[in-house]
Formats: C-alpha cells, structure tokens, sequence
C-alpha cells in the first residue's frame, strides 16, 4: 500500500506525520510502521510517526509512536506541527484549535502571517506530581531533588508527569556528558515501571536553561517538547526559575518558550517547520 506523507520538525524533533483523514485510511501494525519508517538508514528516519486522525470531542485527534514502536501519550513538538499543517491546508481557519490525545484535549493558538504559521503556543495543562501517577517509586509526595545512583554516580533528580514521565537532573556540564551510556540507565531504571525521559539540564540564568534529553523509545533527541516543559517546571520548583516568567530552553534544535504559571498551567511556545513531503509503500 502506497500512502502520502509529510516530515515535520518542532526544533529539530522530527516525525513522519500521516493524515488518516484526507486520505481516509486505517493503518494496522502501527508499531512495526513506525520501526521500519523511523530507521534513519533503511527508512525515512525520524523520532517516530504521528497519526492525524478525526475526533469526536476536538478539532483533530493525533497519535504518537516513538522509533521503537512503543506508543506515546503526548508530543508537544509534533503537536505543534499538526497545529501547522491543519491551519496552512486549511482544515481551520481559526487560530485557536483544539486536538486530542492521549493526555487529554489541548488547546493551541497559532501565530501567522498571510497564511504561514511562524509559532504555536501549547496549553500542555498542569503538571502531575504524585509518583504513582508519574510513575516512580518514592516514598515522598513528591520527588524534588531526590538523590539516586547511576552507574555509581549520585544524582539528584526532580520527577514528573507532563502527560507522560520525567526525570529531571541538574548538571554543571552537559557537553561532556556520555549520554549515551547514562541515558538508557535512567530511562530502564526499576524506580520508573513505565521506564522515563530523562532530561540533563544545566542553568544559564533566571530565564534561560540549556538542556540534553534522553526520550524512552527514541535515544537522544534535538529536542523535546516535554521534556522542555518538565525542566521549566523543576528548574522553578527548585528555585532556580520564577513563576509566570517565560523561561528560554535551549536545546541542541532549536529554542523553545515555556511559561509555568501559578494557577498551575505550563504553556509551551516554539516553531514547527515543514521539510518535504512524499510518497512511501507499507508492505
């Protein structure tokens, strides 16, 4: 079967997005698509695939699977990029659009200009502290600059959902830093059950952090819209950043905006670009 896609980036977190709905098609073995298109040698490379999808409760559905083939609940990069290519294909004129996923509804505003669309903010909700609902092992209510060994290092993390798990570490080097090596020890670790991401930051200022990530089911990526949101919100919990500051997250793709607010909502702004589209045959 010969389908059409379209590669898509949110600060160098690239996927291969298929639209199920203008196409009207229903893809079965989604895990193994996504294995084999993902393959950045024998496939079309990416971080994974993304499914448009209709929906019954908002404007657009959207289903995530990482390059393992393991499905994810949220993407805030992609779901930035479908923001983009639902308003320039015209399925919406409206700037503010509603998608669902597995975390829930989130709500998108687009900034364009003569139909381009240049940023899309993201409401990415509140953040869930609870280690069984994260989920992690702790006997605290919340694991804030808890100690923990790795590869006989002690390491101090900040653990939370953003719709899906983080574990956040603060580090005065991130160049030297054998991610590699580290990565796939944080993110199998038996304290997280549904294994983790794991994002290594390190504090530029009040305003500004620069940030590695580690994604289960995907290795290192450019970046992480997440993840991104999850080091704003630990990088205040722990004193570091302010409330209702927009706080800049420089990743190795780009940077991404994100504001935690006291009433307890994260919004996540940043670009989404289209690369190419194209045409791809599933066995």
């Amino acid at each position: 079967m010969k389908i059409n896609f379209f590669k898509m980036h949110g600060t160098g977190n690239d996927y291969i997005f298929i639209d199920c709905i203008k196409d009207q098609i229903i893809l079965e073995n989604i895990s193994t698509i996504s294995i084999k298109l993902s393959n950045r040698h024998f496939g079309i490379g990416a971080d994974g695939i993304v499914l448009i999808l209709p929906s019954e409760v908002a404007n657009i559905k959207m289903r995530m699977f990482n390059s393992d083939g393991s499905e994810g609940n949220m993407c805030g990069n992609a779901i930035r990029c479908i923001a983009k290519y639902v308003y320039e294909k015209k399925y919406t004129e409206n700037t503010h659009i509603t998608i669902e996923t597995l975390s829930g509804i989130k709500d998108l505003w687009i900034s364009e200009n003569k139909g381009k669309v240049s940023q899309v903010e993201v409401d990415m909700g509140k953040p869930i502290f609870d280690p069984k609902l994260i989920p992690a092992i702790s006997t605290k209510k919340i694991i804030l600059n808890e100690k923990i060994i790795i590869d006989y290092t002690i390491y101090n993390i900040t653990c939370l959902s953003m719709g899906n798990p983080h574990c956040v570490v603060f580090v005065d080097d991130l160049e030297n830093l054998d991610l590699n090596k580290i990565g796939p020890m944080f993110e199998n670790n038996n304290r997280f059950s549904n294994r983790i991401n794991t994002e290594f930051i390190k504090i530029l200022s009040e305003n500004e952090i620069s940030m590695r990530v580690w994604e289960r089911g995907s290795g290192e990526t450019l970046s992480c819209g997440t993840g991104a949101c999850a080091a704003a919100v630990a990088s205040i919990l722990n004193k570091f950043c302010n409330y209702d500051s927009d706080i800049l997250i420089h990743l190795i793709g780009g940077i991404l905006t994100v504001k935690y607010k006291q009433d307890g909502n994260v919004y996540l702004k940043g670009p989404a670009e289209c690369v190419y589209e194209g045409i791809v045959e599933i066995d």
